[in-house]
């Protein structure tokens, strides 16, 4: 994300890369009370005077002032408007020669810096960089020093002051953050705009905007009466695509107001999509950038899941305003602090405007798959990391699935913990003590529990932030036995964490689990804790689920009052985020997938009798020769006829929420079964789990025929939970269909699928069908993705779609990374696109498993070449690719030796960023 060949994690270019330590924190020495900028913008030479206030901080001493900067020309430095000495420590601008405290106390002096940029060639889209002939920036976490000379560090809170200045002709539309005070024309076709920003804020907050845009708005007025301008700027022929955008940001601003007290504190608010960005969105103080792909919906163009990620990304960037912007994170450390915070906060968004419990059950599965299958694998690999790291070489790296998704499970924890109200009451002490500052992980807990003082989260405070400190996803082994003499139940929980690196040791954690017991026939059973409830209270009258809290190393409970062995229901809701490890048998899991009230441990069930089969079915054939090579090793009878039959009753089940069966009846994916397994034979697991998902094809067929006649959506087309879940069923249905079809020689259902690509009124089951005859090999599928193509050949968004599909479809005939190379030879493909590299290079290595991990290590060969190739052109996309490989200790031979190969190979060329360097050497650190 930063400077190509950067050589350490300051910018100096002065030595090799350096290590970032959390406990090395200093504050600043100097404060920066107020900047004004001006820009002229020009697409090789942007002229930019920045004009700073500053004064030395009283509590530091006496130092010169070290500026950052990166790829600037420097033309002129004044102080207090004479010229100064200075001098260059690497990409540093060094000033010794300033006032003294002796001479003027912390009095303020005036420093003057006019430099010079090239935005034309910044293809890593960081600092000021040219997206379609317009202007944007980002700066979060040290893009900044790309555009001025700044401490560019985020406890540096300072006022804005911004002109614009550019031709009008080709940059009609100038933005930058806060309120816009002044604009007009100037000479030569020229004009000019003046942004000011009433609030204080670190520099990675800025942003500006340039270029031929044009504006979907409204007018809100907030709970105060108080009017606001919304905004969403396009290019000119994406306008039709931005009002779901809109009123996600509407439906944003008004939830903040009404959920915790946090009102729109500027005039305006502004959204602006642009299709070159490295991230999703960037959450600038009242102008957030967005990459298009969360921005840009139409019906024709767009999925059910880009509907509802476009809402929850706007929701994320939107409540960013509160906690991230008005109070921000003291140093990088503390990424979490927003970012954990802010993903729960957008969680929570999501899941109050759904239309219903199993909508909010659906919500909740989706979130806990994403950090199963990527933040558990991060937690058992060599990027470890605790959400509050110890240190970092690059910060890029560490805009990790524990950063936003773990840490907002502590923070979910910490709602569970204290109630939804003792939450919003440490949400609003949080702003109360903090509003306008830089603080700390520490600050926000502290809020949290002193709001509460009486809840298990303040009792429990220094113990609670070991999950800040302690890296590792910790494991809860649970074992229960049943006295049938005193009709009690005795469970006992355990906890654990494995070792990770630079922690071998690890503490007990503070988990809430929550629990239910059923009956053998799934009745819920009353729960009277012995030595908590009080003796006197009949155990018919307990509630039927509960929360404990796992403090030692190991508790033991006691429920009393059963008349027969329970069915233990654990980690309800997914209370925290851990492994549970529980001996079941299959009939309790399948009582549980039948009957329990609690929606995620019924999907869980399933997920778990499916990944009991596969791992059976992966050691049974373990030492068959030639075993992993072809799905003809294992034949079709991987899962359990009971398992089968459990199945067609979810299938077929009149009351469960159709998005709810697509989630049960989906397999678990190649990478968390590999994720459970010592020795990875990637091969294997895909034909074990292709055998699955035939066995389920094969006998769910009548099943899967009635589904999808059933789930037909002949109503205008909606992006709400019950219609996005009808449309998901059916897709999935017609993927088995035509699964089945493969097997049975049979045309009707490729035909079936063909046809709805070429009707179908809306992208969803456009693109289900697609998929469906792509994955399964239909002859049917070249002249669908030629006539796909054909169609939307002038939507990006829609074409990325297109090369993801071949990227990640399965590899049948060999030739899967041949036509990958293929694709990359392909007119609409750019590597400098961020979104387009994705689609195609991280869909094969990241997201198609055994096409990648070949035996003849070509993938690894694939995957080097592009790192290299990446890291040359935008360092932060590069090192994402080069985390593909960083789980190669878990594979089996030949792979192992190969993927480790690959990895040194990238990490032996002499000029790599410090980025992939850092992911590289991690990964072949022992």
């Amino acid at each position: 994300m930063l400077q190509r060949h950067k050589a350490d994690a300051n910018g100096d270019g002065a030595g090799p890369a350096i290590t970032i330590r959390r406990e090395d924190y200093s504050a600043p020495a100097f404060w920066i009370d107020s900047v004004d900028l001006t820009f002229d913008l020009d697409p090789n030479k942007t002229r930019v005077l920045n004009r700073m206030t500053l004064r030395r901080n009283p509590g530091v001493a006496a130092q010169p002032l070290k500026l950052d900067g990166q790829d600037l020309n420097l033309a002129r430095v004044l102080l207090d408007g004479q010229c100064t000495s200075f001098k260059m420590e690497g990409q540093r601008l060094v000033l010794n020669h300033l006032p003294s405290v002796e001479e003027h106390g912390t009095a303020p002096f005036a420093l003057e810096i006019f430099t010079t940029c090239c935005p034309a060639r910044n293809t890593q889209l960081m600092g000021l960089y040219l997206s379609q002939g317009s202007f944007f920036t980002q700066c979060e976490a040290e893009g900044f020093r790309r555009i001025t000379y700044f401490l560019d560090r985020p406890d540096v809170m300072a006022s804005y002051s911004v002109t614009l200045r550019a031709d009008k002709a080709l940059y009609p539309v100038l933005l930058s953050n806060g309120n816009l005070v002044a604009s007009g024309a100037l000479e030569d076709g020229r004009h000019f705009a003046k942004w000011v920003d009433p609030h204080k804020k670190p520099c990675y907050l800025f942003a500006l905007v340039a270029g031929n845009l044009v504006a979907r708005e409204q007018k809100i007025r907030s709970r105060s009466g108080r009017e606001h301008l919304l905004q969403v700027y396009v290019r000119p022929g994406d306008l039709d695509k931005t009002e779901h955008a809109l009123q996600a940001l509407v439906h944003s601003v008004a939830w903040d107001e009404a959920r915790f007290g946090l009102p729109l504190d500027l005039e305006r608010f502004m959204i602006v999509a642009t299709s070159d960005f490295n991230m999703g969105a960037m959450e600038n103080k009242g102008l957030n950038i967005f990459n298009t792909k969360y921005v840009l919906a139409s019906e024709a163009t767009a999925t059910d899941s880009d509907f509802a990620n476009i809402e929850s990304v706007v929701g994320h960037e939107y409540f960013h305003n509160w906690t991230g912007n008005r109070v921000t994170c003291r140093d990088w450390f503390q990424l979490s602090l927003k970012e954990g915070l802010t993903v729960f906060r957008d969680q929570e968004f999501s899941q109050d405007l759904a239309d219903s419990p199993s909508a909010r059950a659906v919500k909740r599965i989706e979130d806990v798959r994403v950090l199963r299958t990527t933040q558990f694998p991060e937690d058992a690999g060599p990027m470890a990391h605790p959400v509050r790291p110890d240190s970092y070489i690059e910060i890029n790296n560490f805009y990790t699935v524990t950063i936003y998704e773990k840490g907002a499970e502590l923070v979910r924890m910490m709602h569970t913990l204290v109630g939804r109200a003792g939450f919003a009451r440490g949400m609003k002490l949080y702003f109360e003590r903090h509003d306008g500052q830089a603080v700390t992980c520490d600050d926000f807990a502290q809020a949290i529990a002193d709001a509460n003082p009486a809840s298990d989260l303040a009792r429990l405070l220094p113990q609670f932030k070991r999950w800040y400190s302690q890296a590792g996803t910790p494991c809860v082994h649970a074992s229960g036995s049943y006295d049938a003499a005193s009709g009690s139940y005795t469970l006992t929980l355990r906890q654990s964490c494995a070792p990770t690196p630079d922690q071998a040791d690890k503490q007990p954690f503070v988990i809430p689990v929550e629990l239910g017991l059923l009956s053998a026939s799934g009745a819920a059973l009353p729960l009277h804790l012995a030595g908590a409830d009080s003796t006197d209270s009949a155990p018919a009258s307990a509630p039927t689920s509960r929360l404990v809290v796992l403090t030692e190393a190991e508790q033991t409970l006691t429920f009393t009052g059963l008349g027969s062995a329970p069915v233990p229901s654990l980690l309800r809701n997914f209370s925290a985020p851990v492994v549970l490890d529980i001996e079941t048998t299959d009939d309790q899991l399948l009582t549980l997938l039948e009957h329990d009230t609690d929606a995620f441990n019924r999907w869980e069930a399933g997920q778990r009798l499916m990944l009991r089969c596969a791992i059976d079915a992966i050691a049974d054939g373990a030492n068959e020769a030639g075993a992993s090579s072809h799905i003809g090793h294992i034949g079709h009878k991987v899962l359990s006829a009971d398992l089968i039959q459990a199945m067609r009753s979810v299938l077929r089940h009149p009351t469960l929420a159709p998005a709810f069966k697509e989630l049960v009846l989906t397999l678990p994916s190649e990478s968390y079964i590999a994720e459970q397994l010592d020795v990875v034979d990637p091969q294997r697991i895909h034909a074990v789990r292709q055998a699955m998902h035939e066995q389920l094809a094969l006998s769910l067929h009548s099943d899967w025929a009635w589904a999808w006649e059933q789930h037909q959506d002949s109503d205008r087309y909606r992006p709400d939970a019950p219609s996005a879940g009808r449309r998901a069923l059916s897709g999935l249905a017609l993927h088995m269909l035509c699964c089945a079809a493969r097997h049975q020689g049979a045309p009707l259902w490729p035909g079936k699928a063909y046809q709805r690509l070429k009707s179908a009124a809306n992208m969803t089951e456009r693109l289900n069908a697609l998929s469906a005859l792509v994955a399964n090999g239909s002859e049917l599928a070249a002249p669908a993705l030629a006539r796909f193509h054909a169609l939307f050949k002038d939507e990006p968004l829609v074409i990325d779609k297109w090369f993801a599909l071949q990227a990640g479809t399965p590899d049948r005939a060999g030739n899967r990374l041949s036509a990958v190379r293929q694709l990359m030879q392909h007119p609409d493909f750019s590597l400098k696109n961020p979104n387009r590299a994705r689609s195609v290079i991280f869909s094969y290595c990241c997201a198609n498993p055994s096409a990648f991990h070949r035996a003849d290590a070509a993938g690894y060969v694939f995957w080097s070449e592009r790192v290299i190739e990446l890291d040359a052109l935008n360092p932060q996309v590069a090192a994402r690719l080069a985390r593909a490989l960083e789980r190669w200790k878990k594979l089996a031979q030949p792979w192992r030796s190969a993927a480790r190969e690959a990895i040194a190979r990238v990490a032996a060329k002499p000029e790599l960023s410090s980025d992939v360097r850092e992911v590289v050497n991690r990964a072949l650190a022992d």
